[in-house]
């Protein structure tokens, strides 16, 4: 038994959510051996891969050295960063994620929601931002319609105080939030010119205190407008996820905003694609999978585009409650088909998220000249 004979049975393990195994991807370290023990390090994004992972290598090791063989694992949890300045924009956020559809109506800001409460129950620091200003969704999906922010002192300058969101039942899990939607007055439509709404977004960047956060989650307006090319002009996106469903109509506007991303001008790392409403699964018959919309056109975009295929979220009731009682279906422990759907989306995002620091260039703002 060496060392490199361990590598080479957990280069054959893959990593959930990726077609890459645990050392391409440097999740290794450490190895060590000692009579009939193997111990190694093992880096992971979100902790919810924990069990799933050691089960497979301890399985691996097993069946080349044999079941006496005593597999140690020693988990380290940590989420990186990979950006070229902190010290002007957002400094204390690692990661910056941005959700964006081709179009509107295919739960973008519902998949957002769920994302970032997913990627907090696992422990993550998370914000989430509602850059959709004439239509912002994300209070009322988080329950705290009719909030208003504080403001506090720092260094002299006068700061926002996003909402703190903190699940009922819950203590820990919580997201910082801010939305135009907390400014405004229900009844009050946003009827801003361009330039109005991407000083908005602005705002949201320079004048609120986000503080440490290790993923703030970027809910992002239809289409591809002023408010994406203002939002890479001053924010370095870490990556970004597209939203869709499967049917062509949908499939076509997701190849534009899929474009935009990944166009020469702004070449924002794309870290895969989710379809959303992939297909109705009744409560009574949790088994039962009707392709309303279609199928397989997620799928198939992903492979014209050669980027990650996120996963599938289903369409069901308990989702579209969640989202208009301001309680997101990801916390719903009664919806464990929604919930297991959602948590493995938090962790194929985090796990894209990781590759894209580990074999990127560092993120930084986009400087469009034309």
């Amino acid at each position: 038994m060496t060392v490199q004979e361990v590598q080479n049975v957990l280069a054959e393990i893959p990593v959930p959510g990726t077609n890459k195994d645990l050392i391409y991807l440097k999740m290794v370290d450490k190895i060590e051996l000692e009579s009939n023990k193997i111990k190694f390090n093992l880096t992971v994004a979100h902790a919810m891969m924990k069990p799933h992972l050691e089960k497979s290598c301890t399985a691996a090791l097993h069946e080349k050295f044999g079941t006496e063989t005593e597999v140690a694992i020693n988990f380290i949890t940590e989420i990186g960063s990979n950006r070229m300045d902190k010290k002007d924009v957002l400094p204390g956020v690692k990661n910056i994620i941005a959700v964006g559809s081709g179009k509107g109506g295919v739960g973008k800001s519902t998949v957002s929601v769920n994302l970032a409460f997913a990627l907090a129950k696992s422990g993550a620091k998370v914000g989430i931002m509602d850059a959709d200003i004439y239509g912002p969704s994300i209070p009322i999906m988080l329950g705290i319609r009719g909030e208003r922010p504080m403001m506090e002192d720092v260094d002299g300058k006068g700061k926002i105080i996003p909402i703190d969101v903190t699940p009922d039942g819950q203590t820990s899990g919580s997201l910082k939030a801010m939305s135009i939607g907390l400014l405004i007055d229900d009844k009050q439509a946003v009827v801003w010119r361009g330039p109005m709404a991407s000083s908005a977004l602005k705002q949201f960047v320079t004048d609120v205190n986000w503080g440490e956060l290790d993923y703030l989650i970027i809910d992002l307006p239809p289409g591809t407008g002023d408010i994406h090319l203002t939002m890479v002009q001053t924010i370095p996106v870490t990556g970004a996820v597209i939203v869709s469903t499967p049917q062509e109509v949908a499939m076509a506007d997701a190849k534009k905003a899929i474009m935009m991303f990944d166009g020469p001008q702004i070449k924002v790392p794309i870290l895969g694609l989710v379809e959303n409403m992939a297909y109705f699964t009744p409560a009574e018959l949790p088994e039962n999978k009707y392709y309303i919309f279609g199928k397989g056109g997620g799928k198939q975009l992903s492979e014209q585009f050669e980027i990650p295929y996120l996963g599938q979220i289903p369409l069901v009731q308990s989702i579209r409650e969640g989202g208009d009682e301001g309680k997101p279906a990801v916390l719903n422990e009664d919806d464990k088909i929604t919930q297991e759907a959602f948590t493995k989306l938090a962790e194929s995002v985090a796990q894209h998220v990781s590759i894209r620091n580990a074999n990127l260039d560092p993120t930084q703002i986009v400087e469009i000249t034309t």
